[in-house]
């Protein structure tokens, strides 16, 4: 029998689905390379119909973080296994609609390429479109790079690399820097080893939203897969590598996170840093040597290694991946681990406590001490009136902390709640900015203008970016670039701890402060893993049914209120229309809320969970904090629960 009489005999008995069908059939009808069709012949010899399913019922799409899949299969064929590299990655990419490989990557850059030259024929008539590429330290991510810059040189544009892995953070600035007309980041941030990625950024160093995004899948979707044979043997002559003035430039902005330098002068800090394997010891370690910091890596995690051998995932937001960084600060007397993850767009924490005990702060409370200290300090320097500005902005996501609400109502600012993505954050901030331009007139140049200069003229005529946050462990101090920045967030939270230090107070300490100014605030979020072809249909369940049967109560909680982004009209603080989404926010009578999602870069559901009361006194706070935690734990409990019943239908 052979291989399509195989798959047909398979779809018949219902063991593959009929999407898995037509697009193995137009993969065969592809002229592939031999070692694919040698693959797909051995999955299917072997009825691993359950593996072909994963790889083929659907083609990637881009979600909040661009598209993100699996490079390296469940069960893989040893034709694509071949000799693994000294890192343990097989020869090649796992074929499959569904996989981040040659085929789906190339598409990909295809569909960006003509989108971008159809956008830019309007906007600059005759120019190359010019493509920034960077890549992390994952199993293919150098491979990718190079083929994605190859094939956009050879549709007609002009490409751009880095001479090895750099964070996300700098190619979001690069492509300003570079006046570049888009960007691509080959990272799956902190998905476990198996996963890469590929991350679409366009003319203003943002990840792509509307109408951009949809224009670039339609492109992706109109490219046949007999077309993308030319492009499988990468051609790098006439690629541009990067030199160390790129490097230079980004280092130079992110050092502008600093608010107050005098505050490193003040007090010794004791900084442990981890990159976990990742790009984040290229640009992190020297910021903070630069601003006065005692820097110790851990050693055992400072090379590059996309397998990550050292932790069961690269996520700095597991208290197991900072492990052996609480160890060596315990060891040396550190005030603080910074982590980043393995494109250095995201940073975590730990702290040492009053007991003189390392303690992990979550990525809401990072973003709430950031948030109150900057404006805080903002106001010191004189940068923002002291009684605030209706014109001076914080941004942040849906799903982030109510406290960083009730700190921006605290100093008169405006705060303005996103949909999930920091590409929703950086949104806000090319409005401000044409804005301004717009406000200025012909002559005006916005990258040019000092800083200091241009927060001032934002108030007059526009907003001012304060700083934008998600709970994600995600922060941007301002809009030099847009995208959030592991390395500037290590470098502002150690601005914050020397400052905390200097007045003899531990960072817990000060987070209890602003408690006792603000309230109590906790949050917390599940998260339901549903992998593969069946595990995509238990998310739509879950998300359809609560469309369709919102929940009436939790336990003895009624819900008091419940939003559908999806089908209601909703305005952000600016009054612009919030995109449609298949995003729920559910009230409850005691005054808590959660959200419930799809994640847009991982295969699961989130739900987002945030409770608050307000405090009387210091004595009071461990009450009210033992409180609302057992009240929260039972609500997880129930919400986890009603979940999975939804799951199963």
């Amino acid at each position: 029998m052979t291989t399509p009489d195989r798959i047909s005999a398979a779809v018949q008995a219902g063991q593959l689905l009929p999407s898995t069908a037509e697009n193995l059939a137009a993969f065969l009808g592809a002229n592939l390379p031999a070692w694919a069709v040698q693959s797909i012949d051995e999955l299917v010899a072997q009825g691993a119909w359950g593996e072909i399913n994963d790889r083929f019922y659907r083609f990637l799409e881009f979600g909040t973080g661009g598209m993100r899949g699996r490079t390296v299969a469940v069960i893989p064929a040893a034709a694509e296994t071949g000799t693994p590299d000294r890192h343990g990655a097989p020869a090649q990419a796992a074929i499959g609609s569904n996989m981040l490989n040659d085929f789906t990557l190339i598409r990909a850059v295809i569909g960006l390429f003509r989108h971008t030259a159809k956008y830019q024929a309007q906007q600059q008539p005759g120019a190359r479109p010019r493509l920034v590429i960077a890549h992390d330290v994952r199993h293919f991510s150098r491979h990718f790079s190079g083929l994605a810059a190859s094939t956009w040189t050879q549709l007609g544009g002009d490409a751009f690399v880095f001479d090895g892995p750099r964070p996300t953070p700098q190619l979001s600035f690069s492509v300003r820097w570079l006046k570049a007309h888009a960007g691509v980041v080959i990272t799956a941030s902190h998905n476990p080893p198996h996963d890469n990625g590929f991350k679409a950024y366009f003319d203003d160093g943002a990840q792509v939203v509307p109408p951009h995004d949809l224009g670039i899948v339609a492109e992706v979707n109109a490219v046949p897969l007999g077309a993308l044979g030319k492009f499988l043997t990468p051609q790098l002559a006439g690629v541009t590598t990067l030199g160390r003035d790129a490097d230079d430039a980004y280092q130079a902005v992110a050092a502008k996170a600093v608010l107050d330098p005098r505050v490193f002068q003040q007090t010794k800090l004791k900084v442990v840093f981890t990159n976990i394997h990742g790009t984040g010891a290229v640009h992190s370690m020297p910021l903070l040597a630069h601003a006065g910091c005692d820097v110790s890596p851990v050693p055992e995690q400072l090379d590059f290694d996309g397998r990550f051998p050292t932790v069961k995932s690269p996520n700095p937001e597991n208290a197991a991946a900072l492990a052996r960084a609480v160890a060596l600060a315990e060891a040396q007397a550190g005030d603080v681990v910074l982590a980043t993850d393995p494109d250095a767009d995201r940073m975590a924490c730990a702290v040492r406590n009053r007991a003189g005990k390392m303690e992990l702060l979550t990525g809401n409370q990072i973003g709430a001490l950031l948030t109150e200290y900057r404006l805080s300090k903002y106001k010191e320097l004189g940068w923002i009136p002291r009684a605030g500005s209706a014109q001076a902005a914080i941004v942040k996501t849906f799903v982030t902390t109510q406290l960083q609400d009730a700190i921006g109502r605290g100093h008169g600012v405006k705060v303005i709640n996103t949909l999930t993505g920091f590409k929703w954050i950086a949104a806000k901030m090319r409005g401000y900015e044409e804005k301004l331009t717009a406000a200025m007139g012909p002559g005006f140049n916005y990258e040019a203008t000092p800083f200091e200069q241009r927060a001032k003229l934002l108030q007059q005529h526009s907003t001012f970016y304060v700083f934008g946050t998600e709970e994600s462990y995600g922060y941007l101090p301002n809009d030099y670039l847009r995208d959030k920045d592991g390395n500037s967030a290590c470098l502002m939270f150690a601005e914050l701890c020397a400052w905390v230090k200097a007045r003899g107070l531990t960072v817990p300490e000060y987070l209890d402060e602003v408690f006792l100014r603000y309230g109590f605030y906790l949050e917390g979020v599940i998260n339901i893993y549903y992998e593969g072809a069946s595990g995509n249909a238990k998310i739509k369940r879950i998300l359809e049914s609560y469309r369709t049967n919102p929940p009436r109560a939790f336990g003895a909680l009624a819900v008091a209120k419940f939003q559908d982004f999806g089908r209601e009209k909703i305005h952000d603080a600016d009054g612009e229309l919030i995109p449609a989404q298949d995003l729920y926010v559910v009230t409850l009578a005691n005054g808590y809320s959660f959200a419930a999602r799809g994640s847009g870069t991982e295969p699961k559901m989130k739900f987002y969970l945030f409770a608050g009361e307000q405090v009387a006194s210091a004595e009071e706070l461990p009450a009210v904090k033992q409180r609302v935690r057992a009240t929260l734990e039972q609500l997880n409990q129930l919400i986890e629960a009603d979940a999975k019943a939804r799951a199963e239908g």
